[in-house]
């Protein structure tokens, strides 16, 4: 008898792990019409106070043994730590307790990720968690949070349903992997992985239903502008024609840009720095971190719809004169915008670039930010890179950055002076909610319920192979780079080399070079570059050994197969002759290339 295909989970879950806060969204598919639906996240907002908040700020305190009781939840007493409201108030008080930007130490390949370093910079001694586990706090957070609400439905835990965790379109296969490792810590095994700026299409697609085919046409090209907390990510879709139908391709993302709302907030924290030296008030290493948070209360107060004037900003006193009380100055709400609207977004020309100052020979460690703040600068190098895809003719908003009018406004008006007068900006989505929302749309899509944006991967990955030529003192052997995985290659895939043998180093450690490209589109598998350019970047090199006991050192003539998994990991298979088989896995991790 055959076995009966068991029924798909209930629930489609989209969750948005974001830079700066986090949000669930679910449907059920159960219903006829299913509807998506922001949950509200129950979490500390003050000491032995709870409430259920849609947004659930991604700051982790990790709190003293004087707070232990105050920060319990409906599901857990005894707690030593807060995730959210609290977290981030607390945070700006004492800010090296709080872990904050946890996503962006996820990606950055030099640090060591499962490490205790966060909070960075925190004084020897002090508590410490790594940024897996700091991700897995505010994942285990929003599962506890939904298991509490479904706590008398059968089958309801979040565990059992299908999770769409979004991540940022160009996030590599490494930061992909260790945010599907932090999932499952979390107990979340059934989890796939989703682009932020896809996700904010599909927000888009469900908030217009079926008259988003209106709203564009065939040749139509959609700039994705996610401007986040802590990052930007750029993606362009196009809209085609297939079997008489408009669909929806991605064609293009950007490169991973640490650059956001921390740095406007860090961009406010100077100025009223600087306002409070003029009043004769210096601020140390720590009053100046808390400066930094309460900059981005002041920034939201200021740049929301209704704004006042002005918002005061206070700052804890460390000097005999002001024991007990604060420092406190006020932030214009002119200042705010001209700092932040000028500063970040100025009218360039087209052909502007990122500037590229020459570096210190040493630097302090830290997250690798962008050096150039002028998000203008960096989108008029991404459409350039892309320039084959064509002109843009409307813009999609994402992110909390772009809720304010006068940011969107001056990035409209450098869009349109590039791309002509008739661009025009895809509206009606909830900037906070959209990512988890086009998540669990995604869900429902893939279940044959809506509609999918094609895609695959990003970029074009290469593996280096070593030229063979005699040997030339002080001269090593070539490189080329043979083609893996197009550009576009849909998540899944398993590919095979065609017609080649390589020889591959077997019982001795051996250096694997992978390189990426998010340019060069028309490279197909196997094809050769014998030399490159800019638009090719080495990537971080595997060093391993293959075992074969008793052939240290020998060669072996393999092909290549490779499977580019769901969540978007690279795994290359080098098949002998005899069908032994060696598997090799890479974390393709955008690196400063050797120029």
């Amino acid at each position: 008898m055959a076995r009966e295909t068991p029924a798909p989970p209930r629930w489609v879950v989209g969750l948005d792990l974001g830079t700066t806060n986090c949000v669930l969204a679910a449907v059920d598919t159960r219903t006829e019409a299913p509807t998506i639906a922001v949950m509200g996240i129950p979490q500390v907002v003050a000491p032995k106070q709870v409430e259920a908040r849609e947004l659930l700020p991604a700051s982790l305190y990790l709190a003293g043994a004087d707070e232990v009781g105050s920060l319990d939840l409906p599901w857990a007493s005894g707690r030593d730590l807060a995730v959210g409201v609290l977290a981030r108030a607390r945070g700006a008080d004492v800010p090296t307790r709080l872990v904050s930007s946890a996503k962006s130490w996820l990606c950055h390949a030099g640090v060591d990720r499962s490490a205790p370093i966060l909070p960075w910079g925190a004084e020897e001694g002090a508590r410490r968690v790594s940024p897996i586990a700091a991700t897995t706090a505010y994942l285990a957070h929003l599962r506890d949070a939904w298991n509490a609400a479904h706590a008398g439905e059968k089958g309801g835990r979040l565990e059992a349903q299908d999770v769409f965790l979004t991540v940022p379109a160009s996030f590599d296969a490494a930061a992909r992997e260790l945010t599907v490792q932090a999932a499952k810590d979390a107990g979340l095994d059934r989890v796939t992985l989703l682009e932020e700026p896809q996700a904010a299409c599909y927000a888009w697609i469900d908030a217009t239903g079926d008259a988003w085919r209106g709203m564009l046409r065939p040749g139509d090209l959609v700039l994705v502008c996610d401007v986040g907390g802590g990052t930007t990510d750029f993606s362009l879709v196009a809209a085609e024609e297939e079997d008489g139908a408009l669909a929806l391709r991605r064609v293009a993302v950007g490169d991973h840009i640490l650059l956001g709302g921390d740095n406007m907030d860090l961009a406010l924290a100077y100025h009223l720095r600087a306002a409070l030296a003029a009043g004769g008030a210096a601020l140390d290493v720590w009053q100046t971190r808390a400066l930094v948070h309460a900059a981005r209360g002041a920034k939201e107060t200021l740049l929301a719809a209704g704004a006042p004037d002005a918002t005061p900003v206070a700052v804890l006193g460390r000097s005999r004169k002001v024991i007990g009380g604060a420092l406190e100055t006020a932030l214009a709400r002119a200042d705010a915008e001209r700092l932040l609207v000028d500063g970040f977004f100025p009218g360039l020309d087209a052909d502007a670039r990122p500037a590229r100052d020459r570096r210190a020979g040493l630097s302090e460690m830290g997250l690798p930010y962008a050096s150039d703040p002028r998000l203008t600068a960096h989108l008029a190098a991404f459409l350039a890179r892309h320039r084959e895809a064509g002109t843009p003719t409307a813009v999609l908003f994402n992110g909390g950055v772009m809720k304010a009018d006068a940011l969107r406004a001056r990035l409209l008006t450098v869009l349109r002076a590039w791309c002509g007068p008739a661009l025009r900006e895809l509206g009606g989505i909830h900037l906070d909610h959209a990512v988890a929302r086009g998540a669990a749309y995604h869900g429902l899509a893939r279940r044959g319920r809506g509609i999918r944006i094609r895609g695959g991967a990003a970029r074009a990955y290469y593996i280096g192979v070593e030229t063979a030529m005699p040997a030339v003192p002080g001269m090593p052997p070539p490189l080329k780079a043979v083609c893996l995985v197009p550009q576009g290659t849909e998540e899944g895939t398993e590919l095979e080399l065609p017609g080649q043998e390589f020889g591959l180093v077997v019982g001795e450690a051996a250096e694997f070079r992978m390189l990426g490209s998010s340019s060069r589109e028309e490279d197909r598998l196997g094809t050769v570059l014998e030399a490159w350019g800019d638009e090719v970047e080495e990537l971080a090199p595997l060093v391993t050994t293959l075992a074969w006991p008793e052939h240290e050192g020998t060669v072996v003539p393999v092909r290549l197969r490779v499977h580019l998994t769901e969540i978007g990991t690279l795994e290359l298979w080098c098949v002998a002759r005899d069908a032994r088989r060696w598997k090799l896995e890479f974390g393709v991790r955008h690196t400063e290339a050797a120029r």
